[in-house]
């Protein structure tokens, strides 16, 4: 429902007036034909590795029935997101390394800013249901199973996705009703907010005070959450008196906080703090390691930490 509204106010707004643009020009990483086709090469092994790394962990979690519980769930859902997640910008960044005009059409310009703001805050919500499941599971163990059932974890899991697509909605429809008049050439691999701004005919200050507010707040918020739940956390972790349970706790969640401190330090840096000013190359570098970097590395984070993950997995590389 959302998607579709959305999709149609873009597709109204672009055939009508305010705009005299059709289509953007995304100028990406720059370089001659042998670095564009070495980057195409770079990027795509990246791609392929990040949705087999990724789709084995949702399948190790579905077929594995010893993975059937909130912690393993969580991390199958995720993984999924994060394929959805890279998959909003790295196919159309491929087809640009290879193509000579690299322009993409206004709605799609802002659909692909739609989906890709969308799913960063999908994921950043998952991340913080995924700190309350391991604050529940070490601070309140007895409590555990009675409080984090299934249908908790899929509720909290579908609330993220509903509000995480709902978060930027309106952003979105206020910033594809600027008028765009020329020029259209977009100096990032993606359709960003300020690269949009920036090429807008009318200042807009409301908008764009809107949209960093908004996620100024999404950011700091689920991130003081996140922490808050790990300071708890590692309170009770230190009251354990087997050195045995304390390891096994902290490499439990020491693959969840490798994933926040890389996320949320990445975000953090791109739209917290004042990156206006910054030269184009390394806004690119910054959305580059939160957009593509992340989800790279998530299937080795989580299989290289976690005892059942591995066991999980290999039953699964078995099977196919």
């Amino acid at each position: 429902m959302v998607f579709s509204v959305v999709s149609t106010a873009l597709e109204f707004i672009n055939n009508s007036e305010t705009s005299t643009v059709t289509e953007f020009v995304l100028l990406g990483f720059p370089g001659c034909q042998e670095m564009q086709s070495f980057l195409f090469s770079l990027f795509f092994v990246i791609y392929v590795f990040t949705i087999i790394g990724n789709g084995t962990i949702v399948f190790a979690v579905r077929l594995d029935k010893r993975l059937h519980t909130p912690m393993y769930i969580l991390l199958g859902k995720f993984a999924f997101l994060e394929i959805w997640y890279i998959t909003s910008t790295v196919p159309n960044m491929l087809v640009n390394f290879l193509s000579e005009t690299k322009t993409i059409s206004f709605v799609g310009c802002f659909l692909q800013f739609y989906f890709f703001t969308s799913l960063g805050t999908t994921e950043a919500y998952f991340l913080c249901i995924m700190s309350y499941d391991r604050y529940l599971a070490i601070c309140r163990p007895l409590h555990y199973p009675t409080i984090m059932t299934p249908q908790l974890c899929y509720i909290l899991m579908s609330s993220c996705w509903v509000f995480g697509f709902l978060s930027y909605s309106v952003s979105t429809v206020q910033l594809s009703q600027l008028p765009f008049c020329g020029p259209n050439i977009i100096n990032h691999f993606l359709c960003d907010m300020d690269p949009l701004m920036a090429l807008s005919c009318a200042p807009a200050p409301i908008t764009e005070i809107i949209f960093h507010i908004l996620s100024s707040l999404i950011i700091i918020l689920t991130l003081l959450y996140i922490c808050g739940s790990y300071m708890l956390l590692l309170i009770a972790v230190l009251k354990v008196p087997s050195a045995a349970g304390r390891q096994k706790a902290f490499s439990t969640c020491g693959s969840h906080l490798t994933v926040v401190c890389l996320f949320f330090g990445a975000l953090l840096a791109m739209y917290v703090s004042p990156t206006t000013d910054n030269p184009a190359a390394i806004q690119k570098i910054i959305t580059l390691f939160y957009s593509v970097v992340t989800p790279f590395l998530n299937p080795l984070i989580y299989s290289l930490r976690n005892k059942e993950m591995k066991a999980a997995l290999k039953k699964v590389l078995r099977i196919e």
